[in-house]
């Protein structure tokens, strides 16, 4: 039998986006035949994950977990290419047992999240698989781990928006509900010193810009623009922000009366910076019948 070189089971790996122990059985089928293990994987997975690899997965889904001493915690954003995939049991299902796993594994990041195994196969290989039989691109775009200081609350909005929020509090109502206001309001900065000077600056420029169109005296426009920018940081700072549930109150407010604070927050949007293709089905149509 012919000797299977790691070379070559990356070499076939790089070519069909099959697992990797997938190749090394193909090869020695194929009995070192690179041409003929392709045809193997071919017929197991239908070509389905090489070509789908290529095309932009910016649907998907969101998943929160938290351990149950509320100490540790993770997000993590899987996507799809259609959010008919995200909805597919057996995908929900992989979703579930990965962000478990990151959590359990003390995972940071995607690719350390990848090389993980469940059941003797790494993640990286059960999404491969899971290519083939589902026939879209399927992708761990990236994971966050949060380490409480104090105690951790999630809120998942239908898949779609994902938040954890580190609270000084044991209370469950208050920190759902404040998870929730931030997937609702998704704020940048818990206060003033987490927004960056650029945005500040770039947000005075336009104000500015637009006093000037809108015919304001020079003298005015220092004044109108410190102004936009207050408005602005109290709209994007979730400390300033009012409480989605009672608009009598700021989130800041809420703590207080609550003999709470917040320590730190993220959240992910499923889809968040990806640019995704538009498509002009008339013209498709049009050109498939030249």
């Amino acid at each position: 039998m012919a000797e299977i070189t790691a070379k070559m089971v990356m070499s076939l790996r790089a070519k069909t986006d099959a697992p990797m122990m997938d190749c090394k059985k193909a090869l020695s089928e194929a009995e070192g035949d690179a041409t003929r293990a392709e045809e193997i994987l071919r017929v197991r997975f239908g070509n389905k994950a090489s070509k789908a690899s290529t095309r932009v997965a910016a649907e998907g889904i969101v998943a929160c977990f938290i351990e149950d001493n509320k100490k540790k915690g993770v997000l993590v954003e899987v996507n799809s290419e259609t959010d008919f995939c995200a909805k597919n049991d057996e995908f929900l299902a992989f979703v579930q047992a990965i962000t478990k796993a990151a959590v359990e594994n003390d995972v940071s990041d995607a690719d350390q999240l990848s090389n993980l195994s469940i059941n003797d196969k790494t993640i990286e290989e059960i999404r491969t698989q899971l290519i083939g039989k589902i026939g879209e691109n399927i992708t761990i775009r990236r994971v966050e781990k949060m380490i409480a200081k104090d105690n951790l609350f999630s809120y998942n909005h239908g898949g779609k928006v994902g938040v954890i929020v580190d609270i000084q509090s044991t209370d469950e109502n208050l920190g759902k509900d404040i998870a929730m206001h931030i997937a609702a309001t998704k704020p940048k900065a818990l206060d003033q010193s987490g927004v960056s000077q650029d945005l500040i600056e770039a947000e005075r420029r336009v104000a500015i810009e637009k006093a000037k169109e809108a015919g304001k005296p020079d003298e005015m426009l220092e004044k109108i623009a410190t102004g936009t920018v207050n408005k602005f940081l109290k709209e994007i700072t979730l400390l300033n922000q009012v409480f989605v549930k009672d608009d009598k109150q700021t989130i800041e407010q809420l703590l207080k009366n609550n003999n709470s604070a917040i320590n730190g927050f993220k959240f992910f949007i499923v889809g968040e910076g990806i640019e995704k293709k538009e498509v002009d089905f008339a013209s498709e149509v049009a050109a498939a019948q030249q």
